[in-house]
């Protein structure tokens, strides 16, 4: 067996900087859901208005993700990131603030707007400066902030807006994403080398011509039914588990603790299974595991105990992240250098427009009654499940044309 390679202190400096960045994206999006049960009153708005609040987020940051995907490849990356990362925190920082309904929806927007871009730009760095064979393992890493994001984040953000309100949590993380720019500015080095690569033409020549390859066209479609779940299911979660499992508000953060923690660990796990297993052998397990759970989660009903949903919603995530780590080490092996910050923002793209239309789609199926209860959740388990298996038969088609273009070249 050979030896594992090790980072280099730079490269290991680097994971820590796009692990902590997407951690406070993830968790500025994360903790709209769970904030719902709060917000839908406070703010006197049907579940189908929060839905708009999460799709705005989700929708902006694909719109400008596809304008910002033309000129992904003719900027050094680090003055993107410090760029989209500033215009996060100035998003988050008017959530923070907002006063009603239609401020909050305008201030996702601006936060989508520069958040949506931030995890395109800082994964394509790390194809930038990262060999393939070492891919999974930092792909694996910088998907611990989703976990994280539970573990630390959602916890803490209930606390706070259990103390305060609801606007707590944002203020937290705009006070914790500055230094993180500060870091960027200061630390992080130039990364120019792709720009050596580029043909001379405008930058919406390059878009079109990444976004009208065939064979990234079938990787998109796959990235668009990859988000259907978490976005279709998330953001009710809250209002589910409170309306309709009879769990008390002061139970959540403790679900979310230990899912996340069982995330984290899956995280780096899945990462090396996939180096050394493949990504298909990991996708379609986590495909199966996450399957079976759902149909289970949305179908149960009445009082619940606390620890079995806990157990279920950690089993669930096990599996969510297992998906996760290997499709996005598929993805990054997908485009040519030239292209692959176009290519990372196009796709980034499309899973937050799916994503937003999703989350549409699930306010739309599910409806609240005057009890509060939401009803139609077992359909859509039905749908989401749907969803992943139509994904796994297309992740199974790109990585064959992948491993075939590579003994092409070879």
């Amino acid at each position: 067996m050979t030896k594992e390679k090790l980072f280099t202190p730079y490269q290991t400096f680097y994971i820590a900087l796009a692990a902590v960045s997407q951690f406070l994206v993830v968790l500025d999006f994360m903790v709209l859901s769970p904030l719902g049960a709060q917000l839908i009153p406070a703010l006197h708005i049907t579940p189908a208005q929060f839905g708009m609040v999460v799709s705005a987020y989700a929708l902006s940051a694909g719109a400008a993700g596809l304008l910002a995907a033309g000129f992904a490849d003719r900027f050094d990356r680090k003055n993107l990131l410090l760029f989209f990362y500033g215009g996060f925190i100035l998003g988050t920082f008017l959530c923070g603030i907002a006063p009603d309904y239609r401020f909050l929806l305008a201030a996702r927007v601006v936060t989508g707007i520069f958040g949506g871009v931030v995890g395109s730009v800082g994964f394509a760095v790390i194809t930038d400066l990262f060999e393939p064979q070492l891919r999974g393992r930092v792909m694996g890493y910088v998907q611990m902030s989703f976990a994280a994001a539970q573990v630390l984040g959602l916890p803490v953000g209930l606390y706070l807006a259990n103390i305060w309100d609801w606007h707590a949590p944002f203020l937290a993380i705009v006070a914790l994403a500055i230094p993180v720019w500060a870091a960027t500015f200061w630390k992080m080095r130039p990364v120019r080398d792709h720009l050596a690569l580029q043909k001379d033409r405008s930058a919406f020549v390059h878009l079109w011509h990444t976004a009208s390859q065939p064979f990234y066209l079938r990787a998109f479609l796959a990235t668009s039914l990859l988000a259907t779940g978490g976005f279709m299911l998330m953001p009710f979660g809250a209002a589910f588990g409170v309306n309709n499992l009879g769990l008390k508000m002061e139970d959540l953060p403790k679900i979310y603790l230990y899912t996340g923690l069982f995330s984290m660990l899956a995280g780096p796990l899945a990462g090396k299974l996939v180096d050394r297993f493949g990504t298909l052998k990991v996708f379609f397990g986590g495909s199966l595991w996450t399957i079976a759970v759902v149909l289970y989660y949305t179908n149960m009903d009445g009082i619940t105990p606390v620890w079995m949903l806990t157990v279920v919603s950690c089993l669930m995530f096990v599996g969510v992240t297992a998906r996760m780590v290997s499709s996005s080490t598929l993805t990054a092996n997908v485009p040519s250098p030239a292209e692959r910050g176009a290519f990372m923002g196009i796709n980034a793209s499309v899973m937050q427009i799916s994503g937003g239309i999703a989350t549409g789609v699930a306010g739309l199926i599910i409806h609240q009654t005057e009890s509060g209860r939401l009803e139609n959740y077992p359909l859509l388990g039905m749908v989401v499940s749907g969803s992943m298996v139509v994904c796994a038969v297309l992740i199974y088609g790109i990585l064959r044309a992948v491993e075939a273009r590579k003994n092409d070249a070879g």
